[in-house]
């Protein structure tokens, strides 16, 4: 056999290691459905947690709350008779039932992820670590990117504060 061709098999052999890590695609949401891709956000397990590295851009400047929500669907639903952006997604990723939205290292909702940066030109490529979550927890869920920042209490607003829900993608 030529080297070339066991060189080949080789590397179609090769352990997963070699395979990239999985990545989300990210829409923008609006009151009627999904709109626009603006970016990926790629998922790895490490020894600290499950690192996520967005390349986002078209987002609002500043700190944005970004969560694990419980369903794997971006799509607007009705409610109140009016059409709300990304809710079909439902809540955050709670799959202990604590109720408690605590933030990323805290006891409670296990889809608390770390706050995004956005910097003034509407990326977002800083690198977030979830300390509580693995790849596999994501699978079948989707993350939500809100409008406004988090400050990882129910108090004074519910879910920390972070408003509208912007942007969505679903992990497979």
């Amino acid at each position: 056999m030529r080297k070339t061709s066991v060189l080949l098999l080789a590397l179609l052999a090769a352990p997963a290691a070699f395979a990239a890590d999985p990545s989300v695609s990210i829409y923008a949401l609006t009151d009627t459905g999904v709109g626009d891709p603006i970016g990926t956000i790629t998922l790895k397990d490490s020894s600290g947690g499950l690192v996520l590295t967005p390349k986002l851009t078209g987002l609002p400047p500043g700190q944005h709350g970004i969560h694990v929500h419980q369903l794997a669907d971006c799509r607007a639903v009705e409610k109140d008779g009016k059409s709300v952006a990304g809710l079909a997604a439902g809540g955050h990723f709670d799959p202990a039932q604590t109720n408690k939205h605590l933030g990323p290292t805290g006891e409670g909702h296990k889809g608390d992820l770390p706050a995004l940066t956005v910097d003034d030109k509407g990326n977002a490529t800083q690198p977030l670590t979830a300390p509580h979550l693995t790849l596999a927890d994501l699978k079948g869920h989707a993350i939500v990117i809100h409008a406004g920042g988090d400050n990882y209490s129910d108090d004074p607003k519910p879910l920390g504060g972070g408003g509208a829900r912007i942007a969505c993608g679903v992990v497979e």
